[in-house]
């Protein structure tokens, strides 16, 4: 659904989060290999970064391996992890020079030493950036999370550091892979690319009253274009937060 407002009228979420999927099927419809679609998915991060930053979003997460692609062939999984590498080294420059802080959230000690190390480099040369956050989930799951979050919380209890009666939703939420990055809002929108109506285990307790918007164009052609609609369509959406009285669709956090 596109909406009839003018540009100034637009609504842009705060914090966007991307599901990018379709790489696989983008591939066979060019009759290239199944590969080829994580190589073309994987230039377009910086192009959907940029457009982000230009149209008003302030913090972006992507969603980039999940804990469940280790169930993929192994082959697939070498080119993931070999493109985590060599996209971190090919942006990190034009991201470093645009302001952007780079971080990454999910479970890294399963991931390629090569892929730690240029991690830790993309945080380190951005850390101090303050004009737009790109927050990676890499190896990561929401019931991963949720799971690491409670055993966190067991250990402090454990250790005298917390009280059984101190565990709130706040509390709770201190403990995820997404809270320990400091300030970070709420996820106001997330958009799923290639056609597939689900979330696939990602930030599950973040988006809870986060609006959600399915498209079937396929990562790789997914552009500043498809944003607008996204954003069209996000303005026009009801945002109550489970109460009947408060309704708003601006970027308030929930």
């Amino acid at each position: 659904m596109t909406d009839t407002r003018s540009q100034t009228q637009r609504l842009i979420p705060n914090h966007l989060a991307i599901i990018m999927d379709g790489n696989h099927r983008w591939a066979r419809q060019r009759q290239l290999p199944g590969l080829a679609g994580h190589r073309y998915g994987a230039r377009n991060v910086r192009p959907v970064v940029e457009a982000c930053a230009d149209l008003g979003v302030t913090h972006l997460t992507l969603f980039a391996f999940s804990t469940e692609n280790w169930q993929r062939p192994k082959p697939e999984i070498d080119l993931l992890m070999e493109l985590v590498s060599e996209t971190i080294q090919r942006e990190l420059a034009a991201l470093h020079e645009r302001g952007t802080k780079l971080e990454f959230i999910g479970d890294r000690s399963m991931l390629p030493q090569e892929v730690q190390r240029h991690i830790e480099e993309g945080e380190r040369v951005t850390q101090d950036n303050q004009t737009f956050r790109l927050i990676v989930a890499l190896n990561y799951g929401g019931r991963w999370d949720i799971v690491q979050a409670a055993k966190s919380i067991a250990e402090n209890i454990d250790a005298g550091a917390l009280r059984t009666q101190e565990v709130t939703e706040e509390e709770f939420g201190r403990h995820l892979a997404m809270p320990k990055i400091a300030d970070i809002p709420k996820v106001d929108l997330c958009i799923r690319t290639g056609g597939d109506l689900r979330l696939s285990n990602f930030l599950l307790w973040e988006l809870a009253y986060a609006e959600l918007f399915f498209t079937n164009t396929h990562w790789p052609d997914f552009g500043q274009e498809n944003l607008e609609e996204a954003f069209d369509d996000f303005s026009n959406r009801h945002r109550r937060f489970g109460t009947r009285t408060q309704e708003t669709n601006s970027r308030a956090s929930h």
